[in-house]
């Protein structure tokens, strides 16, 4: 009789019973007993009652009756922890056996309770030793599992430095739980190097990949996808010594396999014989994974997918295996078609669009809808072709198909925008089917082909006004287009379209830009070029499936380290990520003279008056006026932000719609630090431009984050204006527009002065230099046609010194003992070679004004002022030692938390 007899019970007084049966002196009685209570616990009763007496049964000689007692204690561990520590001391660690000495690991990393854990220490730091590598492997798992619930506890006690050694194991399976292991730690600690991935390790890891079972392949796969090889000759050796699992029976090796080499293969010069032999061997591996269960090809699919948009070199001639067979599931068949108009060429267009018009009479609507725009991506993507691409268009519409005939007509005045001029002779067979056209993509590509081209239709002014019997109902989208198209209309027969274009205007809402047509490209569905060199470091895993990164949908992941593809002749250093952000500089700590009290409080306390010839003391008290009209919190919420993605922060409003397009970056939570932080932090190094120093322009937003939008910035100050400096690049495949601007709250009130000058589309691949004007008295976000995008830029304080911060002498010494000696704080500028006139002369050009200069022992010492646009002022004095590299620099100010952002203006001025 099978085990399913213990599910079918359902007595009175069972727990009573069960509690004698397991006390029972026969062995077999006890086992059923506990056979039965481990079916009453899987079905949700409770029988945490029988705990004493199950873990009883665990001294036996019987494995089985072993396993289902330590099935028992991993589920009721955590409500009963105080017997479970008892249990835990007479877990059999030392068992002749190995196969039990392995079970009671496996069950101690499995009792996830934190009071048990030290308990687990001894036990497991044996069987990390352990004589029998059955028993070590499984140890190696269990301190993965063990760091999860105590992490502190397991860097303490060693068994990371135990994991480290056991690389170095002979037996293939422990390597492999312990690269496993090490592998899952080092996800929580990104930046830490605790696998240590170096040749001598790398060499131990390709031994052990022969001889592993296949998750332990995978494993190993994994990790050595991790290494950057020293130079290309390393790399080439790696490729060798992997390339033999591209043959392995299971898919997941495979990919893993394929992941490793096309990392490598960056390192490879490409007119190395070895690299195209390479590309040569993973075509066939690729090609089998295809013959498994739909569910094996989709992924499969998925991943060719981004193959073929980073090398589509490897599979160019393998462009039949993606035709679609009858009886392919439909996710399969849409992932075919995608790969097949990415491999399409001259040399197999035929085959290739043959194949498509057979797939435009399908049944399936979804399916022929992407046959049919393949067939215009073809023409567009290989000119060669376009002729017979617009022939099999033509006998596509003239099916009468009305979901063939709409999408066909969407393609076509694709191609028309492509190859103007050319196909113009089919208006008249498109035109016949204008009444049928009922989507609104379809609709406006009739109505923009019938305006592009009004001086060929005679009746184009019948056409258009038919449409503008309902304007009020269409989509946007088709009553911007149809503006547009009667205005060209009218351009070109004025005296016939008059009362056309009245009527049109008085109708329409807002206002059209004539503007150049965005770029017609095949291409519109790739991948952005950072985001796929990051997925093919993620072949073979849900991210290559997705086509997400791994922190897009796996909920606390914002720690997971970002991987690239290594750039060739790198930084010898493994493990070092090749694309950063560079480095952070850390400034010197200053030397604090007195103590600074509540500084957070004490900048509520601003003057923030209009400027008077001598600043005087406030005399508020803190918090007796909200500054910024937010408290505290604005204030410390409110850095200088950018967004594009999403939806603007609440209380936001854009730019009206009076103001052409513009963006409003708004910050998004992982890009608030600090408070003060936020509003002051200066990047390291600056570049000279007319009048003062300009931070270089940094990458605010990236193309990864933004769907191809990618902005750069900087902020300065010119001719007593500030200006926000910024480089919009579009690195997607389609055209950008409609952009809009807004300043979150700030402290220092920065507003744009008007909107951003883009009047023209941002086209691919093309860039685009904005100044925006700034003023200091109010609330930045960005938008787009494609979406909302948040960003965030930290804002130099230089650029707040206003022309006007030079003091008169008397004021200067008046305000200097005005201001408590609390408020002083020193600092030190280092390596600076400088004499005193040069440096006054570069401060000057910064805004910062000498009021004096005396020589006291040989020193000069300068006195300077300036003034912050929010009319705080600061005084400094400056002490420069003739030969001595080093300067010292005092700065009073009635905010003191200033002084640090002052200090490191002085020090990135100085040294560039």
């Amino acid at each position: 009789m099978t085990d399913s007899k213990y599910f079918t019970t359902n007595k009175k007084g069972e727990i009573f019973e069960l509690k004698a049966e397991l006390n029972n002196e026969k062995k077999e009685k006890r086992k059923e007993a506990v056979k039965k209570v481990i079916a009453a616990m899987t079905v949700g009763k409770d029988v945490s009652s029988l705990f004493p007496d199950v873990v009883n049964c665990m001294q036996t000689d019987n494995l089985e009756l072993k396993k289902l007692v330590y099935l028992y204690l991993m589920n009721y561990a955590k409500s009963q922890p105080d017997m479970a520590i008892m249990a835990v001391n007479s877990f059999d660690c030392e068992d002749p056996n190995p196969l039990i000495r392995a079970l009671a690991v496996r069950t101690m990393g499995c009792i996830r309770v934190d009071k048990i854990t030290e308990y687990l220490c001894e036990p497991l730091r044996k069987c990390l030793k352990d004589e029998d590598p059955y028993v070590r492997k499984t140890a190696a798992v269990c301190v993965a599992k063990l760091h999860d619930i105590n992490a502190q506890m397991v860097e303490d006690q060693g068994f990371l430095d135990s994991l480290r050694d056991l690389i170095a194991d002979s037996n293939p399976m422990v390597v492999a739980n312990a690269v496993a292991a090490l592998s899952e730690i080092s996800e929580s600690h990104p930046n830490s190097n605790l696998l240590d991935l170096n040749p001598q390790n790398i060499n131990k890891l390709l031994t052990a990949l022969n001889e592993c079972t296949e998750w332990g392949q995978i494993f190993i796969l994994d990790c050595l996808s991790n290494y950057n090889p020293k130079d290309e000759r390393e790399a080439q050796s790696i490729c060798e010594r992997v390339t033999p699992r591209l043959s392995h029976a299971n898919s997941a090796v495979v990919l893993s396999a394929v992941k490793v080499l096309m990392k490598f293969l960056e390192l490879l010069p490409k007119e190395s014989d070895y690299y195209n032999t390479l590309l040569k061997k993973l075509s066939p591996p690729l090609v089998t994974l295809l013959s498994g269960e739909p569910e094996v090809q989709y992924v499969a699919l998925r991943n060719i997918n981004l193959i073929v948009q980073k090398r589509p070199e490897i599979l160019k001639q393998e462009i039949k295996v993606f035709f679609v067979k009858y009886n392919d599931p439909i996710y399969v068949k849409l992932e075919k078609l995608d790969i097949m108009i990415r491999l399409a060429s001259q040399a197999n267009i035929a085959q290739v669009l043959a194949e498509l018009k057979e797939y435009a009479t399908e049944v399936d609507v979804d399916f022929v809808r992407k046959a049919v725009r393949a067939i215009g991506r073809c023409a567009i993507k290989v000119e060669q072709s376009a002729e017979r691409c617009v022939s099999t268009l033509l006998d596509l519409i003239q099916t009468k198909v009305n979901y063939v005939v709409q999408e066909a007509i969407v393609v076509i005045r694709d191609i028309f925008r492509k190859y103007p001029n050319k196909y113009e002779s089919i208006i008249a067979t498109l035109c016949e089917n204008l009444d049928s056209l009922d989507e609104p993509d379809a609709r406006a590509a009739m109505i923009w082909i019938v305006g592009e081209y009004a001086e060929r239709i005679d009746n184009a002014d019948e056409l258009l006004e038919s449409f503008l019997e309902g304007f009020h109902d269409e989509s946007t989208q088709v009553q911007l287009t149809l503006l547009t198209a009667i205005v060209k209309l009218f351009l070109k027969k004025p005296s016939e379209t008059q009362e056309l274009v009245q009527q049109v205007l008085s109708l329409a809402t807002q206002e059209v830009v004539l503007s150049e047509k965005p770029l017609i490209s095949e291409e519109t569905d790739l991948i952005e070029p950072t985001l796929l060199d990051e997925l093919i470091c993620h072949i073979g895993s849900l991210a290559s499936v997705y086509h997400k990164p791994p922190n897009a949908f796996v909920e606390g992941s914002h720690g997971i380290h970002r991987k690239h593809l290594p750039i060739q002749h790198s930084s010898t250093e493994t493990g070092e990520s090749p694309v950063s952000g560079g480095p952070t500089a850390t400034m010197e700590q200053p030397h604090v003279i007195p103590s600074q009290g509540d500084l957070l409080g004490d900048l509520l306390n601003l003057d923030l008056g209009p400027t008077v010839n001598v600043p005087q003391v406030s005399s508020m008290q803190m918090g007796a006026v909200d500054l910024l009209g937010g408290g505290l919190d604005s204030l410390l919420g409110g850095d200088l932000g950018g967004g594009v993605g999403g939806s603007p922060a609440v209380g936001q409003n854009f730019i009206p719609s009076s103001v052409p397009n513009t963006f409003a970056p708004s910050p998004t939570p992982a890009a608030l630090s600090s408070g003060l932080n936020d509003l002051f932090e200066l990047s390291t190094g600056m570049a000279v431009t007319a009048g003062g120093y300009v931070i270089p322009k940094t990458v605010w937003l990236p193309a990864v984050k933004a769907k191809g939008l990618e902005i750069c910035g900087t902020f300065s100050r010119r001719q007593g204006h500030m200006y926000m400096d910024m480089t919009f690049t579009n690195k997607a495949l389609q055209h950008m527009s409609d952009f809009a601007i807004q300043f979150n709250k700030n402290s220092f009130g920065m507003i744009p002065t008007s909107p951003l000058p883009i009047h023209t589309p941002l086209m691919p691949s093309q860039s685009i230099e904005v100044s925006l004007p700034l003023n200091t008295i109010g609330p930045v976000a960005v938008k787009n046609n494609i979406d909302v995008f948040y960003f965030s830029g930290l804002i130099p304080l230089n650029i707040f010194f206003v022309e006007d911060g030079k003091m008169e002498r008397q004021v200067f010494l008046a305000t200097w003992k005005d201001i408590p000696n609390e408020n002083e704080l020193q600092y030190q500028i280092k390596e600076c070679h400088l004499n005193a006139d040069t440096v006054s002369g570069k401060l000057q050009s910064n805004n910062i004004y000498t009021i004096a200069k005396r020589n006291v022992e040989g020193q000069d010492m300068l006195y300077q002022s300036l003034k912050l646009t929010n009319g705080i002022w600061i005084l400094a004095e400056l002490r420069i030692q003739p030969g001595n590299p080093n300067y010292t620099l005092s700065l009073k100010c009635r905010a003191p938390e200033v002084s640090q952002y002052v200090y490191q203006v002085y020090d990135s001025v100085l040294k560039n």
